[in-house]
């Protein structure tokens, strides 16, 4: 995690804070420090030792680029929710993207991959309770240091929480620090849904409280959680729960927060707009010389495709957008430029995807790092941005007193970027949700996790897997199941989702 220059050392410790939890001792005739065994008397006690502990909880986003949180394979937050939807098919023969697509869900979905969320999130939730408590104990640490670590983890933990609410519905959060600490600690059920949702928004709001904003966060800290990130986080919290008012609430904070729409939309995504939050409210760092790095570009783009700055790139010619999707968009829109059908090839010539029995366009959506060796590049990964904010307020606005002045002139202000013309006028309150929803489509492909939470709220998730001829798509599947082996490991304490 690029967090800052004191962040980066001992990286290797890292990894090994991974295990701490489990760990119990470490070999006292060892005289230098031991970075991938830490116990109760080596570790937490320096001001170094905090950061170190405070990285590992940030960690859990992208461990490594593939299968972590945001990583860009498809056990991701990402690809999963592009997968499941209309806004992603795959070119590869891997056995678990057609039923991804279809929503052939089950807990024997091919490799486990929808589990891996699951077997990602729970431990990252219960690293985040054990290290606010170690936190706490500290007395090396200033009352200042101590808050805003405690705030930023507070923040992960929200973030962690919400992201397993959103896939698997209310589950079992370990909050209590012995417990969490103790590997034979008894299992716990799962929470019900109103005690999940309290718990989402007392850590956000209580993290808050302790951070700074985005625009008053050092420079070095860039990548560190903010009160932004916290407000989005409560912002998709309450648009999941149609709970319009504090939408609109917490958009209208987030407006004040002097963030504003970069003026190109494909400079968004380039390692040179790396650090710039005037648009992007939860960036997640990419760093070359860890496992933190952005491997998308590997995974779309083509193996004929020949990038005109000349640098050498990894291809494996994946992700793909189905072409009935791709054609949604207007052909003027800006957004275009990172979403290809053609493409330069070799001897210069323009390769047409489409003409040539392509499935879809071709989702780069990032832009070239030049200091990239192989498929890792640095450029970061956007989570959420200030349009989402903008268009987010539309639609709560929309829903509670249909489609203002303000709701049409928010929703202007994204089109006009994208070089088109505002909605027409005179839509009424389903056709101008209806409109929002093909803007986000185009605003946000490929992009932190936004299609299947929209279709979902939209009622369009199961709709939309049937419309394209899935016989196995059924109400219950807007939830993963819990994997098997946590049901079985706590003797069916924790209970399996409905459907499965």
């Amino acid at each position: 995690m690029k967090l800052n220059n004191k962040y980066s050392k001992r990286t290797s410790a890292i990894i090994g804070l991974s295990i701490l939890i489990f760990s119990t001792s470490c070999e006292k005739d060892l005289t230098e420090m031991p970075y991938d065994r830490f116990s109760e008397t080596s570790f937490y006690k320096t001001p170094s030792d905090a950061k170190l502990a405070v990285t590992a909880v940030y960690s859990s986003l992208n461990q490594n680029g593939y299968d972590a949180i945001y990583g860009s394979g498809s056990g991701s937050v990402i690809v999963q929710s592009s997968a499941t939807t209309d806004e992603l098919i795959c070119s590869w023969g891997d056995p678990e993207w057609i039923p991804y697509y279809q929503l052939n869900f089950s807990e024997a979905f091919p490799n486990g991959k929808l589990g891996l969320l699951y077997s990602s999130l729970m431990p990252a939730v219960t690293n985040a309770t054990i290290t606010i408590d170690k936190l706490n104990g500290m007395t090396s640490l200033s009352t200042e240091e101590k808050s805003r670590y405690i705030a930023e983890i507070k923040a992960l933990r929200a973030h962690y929480a919400w992201q397993l609410y959103n896939f698997y519905g209310p589950v079992g959060l370990r909050l209590d620090a012995k417990e969490a600490s103790n590997p034979n600690a008894a299992p716990i059920p799962r929470m019900t849904k109103e005690a999940m949702i309290a718990q989402i928004e007392k850590d956000y709001t209580e993290a808050i409280a302790g951070l700074p904003t985005a625009m008053q966060q050092n420079k070095a800290d860039y990548g560190r959680m903010t009160k932004d990130i916290c407000l989005m986080g409560l912002v998709k919290l309450y648009m999941h729960e149609k709970r319009w008012p504090e939408v609109i609430t917490n958009c209208r904070i987030l407006q004040g927060m002097g963030h504003s729409l970069e003026p190109n939309y494909a400079n968004i995504f380039t390692v040179e707009n790396n650090g710039n939050n005037q648009e992007k409210i939860f960036a997640i760092s990419s760093r070359m010389d860890a496992a933190f790095t952005n491997i998308w570009l590997a995974h779309a783009l083509p193996g004929n495709y020949v990038d005109p700055s000349g640098k050498a790139l990894t291809q494996w010619g994946g992700y793909k957008m189905p072409w009935k999707t791709y054609d949604k968009f207007d052909q003027n829109d800006k957004r275009l430029t990172r979403l290809m059908a053609k493409w330069p090839t070799y001897g210069g010539q323009i390769f047409d995807a489409r003409a040539n029995g392509y499935k879809g366009a071709i989702p780069m959506k990032y832009g070239i790092d030049p200091n990239a060796p192989g498929e890792n590049t640095g450029v970061d990964i956007v989570v959420w941005r200030y349009s989402d904010v903008l268009l987010s307020l539309a639609e709560a606005i929309n829903e509670t007193a249909g489609p203002t002045t303000e709701a049409y002139d928010l929703v202007a202000q994204v089109r006009k970027r994208a070089g088109l013309n505002a909605l027409p006028s005179g839509l009424s309150k389903d056709q101008f949700r209806n409109k929002l929803m093909d803007e986000r489509l185009f605003e946000f492909w490929f992009e932190g996790g936004n299609r299947r939470e929209d279709m979902i709220r939209w009622g369009a998730y199961i709709q939309r897997a049937q419309d394209d001829g899935s016989t196995f798509a059924k109400p219950e599947f807007v939830l993963y199941p819990i994997p098997r082996k946590a049901i079985n490991e706590t003797n069916g304490i924790i209970k399996q989702n409905p459907g499965y």
